[in-house]
């Protein structure tokens, strides 16, 4: 995915543009200049419903959404695992970090393989002047130097943050996409992100 999760601060949404024309070129359900369905929808409208005809098809929100939470998530496996590994910290925050972690390892294998089928390269460059929610390399650093009550915050400000964006994503997959499994994996990432968000919210207080 890129060299290290940490330096993946957001992917430049002017690189996913030229994958998606010629992975969606190839799309059946696409004829002449007919949009793909879920695109260029009028305001209020509902989501498209997953049936037969969209299983396995994608459209410009679907592949974004992927394609930038692969790398969001990925960041915030790696913050629990910095925080599982330090001494000192407070039980609820290891459970927390530890439930952050298996929630999302097997969300980011479902968006990898959604993006094998689909065919498109997730090798794009980080921008790094996009702010969506990510740590730094500044960032990261710190909470690898931190220890106690110190690292907790650093590890519970960076989440919320982080958790804030990928819902707001999430959310704006629910609006616009169009695949059945990136809908799911949308949906899951609200239900479980936003509970974890009050209680992160709660223990920031507290520390």
């Amino acid at each position: 995915m890129w060299p290290t999760t940490s330096t993946k601060r957001a992917i430049a949404l002017s690189a996913i543009p030229l994958a998606l024309t010629l992975a969606l070129a190839g799309c059946g359900s696409l004829d002449g200049d007919e949009s793909p369905p879920g695109m260029n929808r009028d305001e209020g409208a509902e989501p498209a419903s997953p049936t037969a005809e969209t299983v396995g098809e994608f459209n410009e929100a679907d592949a974004t959404f992927v394609t930038m939470m692969i790398p969001h998530h990925e960041q915030e496996v790696e913050m629990s695992e910095e925080i599982l590994a330090k001494d000192g910290i407070d039980e609820r925050v290891l459970a927390l970090a530890e439930q952050i972690r298996d929630a999302q390892e097997p969300e980011i294998e479902r968006m990898e393989s959604l993006l094998d089928q689909w065919e498109i390269d997730d090798d794009a460059e980080p921008d790094d002047d996009d702010d969506g929610g990510w740590m730094s390399e500044d960032d990261m650093d710190a909470l690898e130097a931190a220890d106690g009550s110190a690292a907790e915050r650093l590890f519970l400000e960076g989440m919320i943050e982080g958790h804030e964006a990928a819902v707001e994503m999430a959310e704006t997959e629910m609006d616009e996409g169009i695949n059945p499994d990136a809908l799911e994996v949308a949906q899951a990432i609200i239900d479980v992100q936003t509970a974890e968000l009050a209680t992160m919210q709660d223990l920031v207080t507290e520390t």
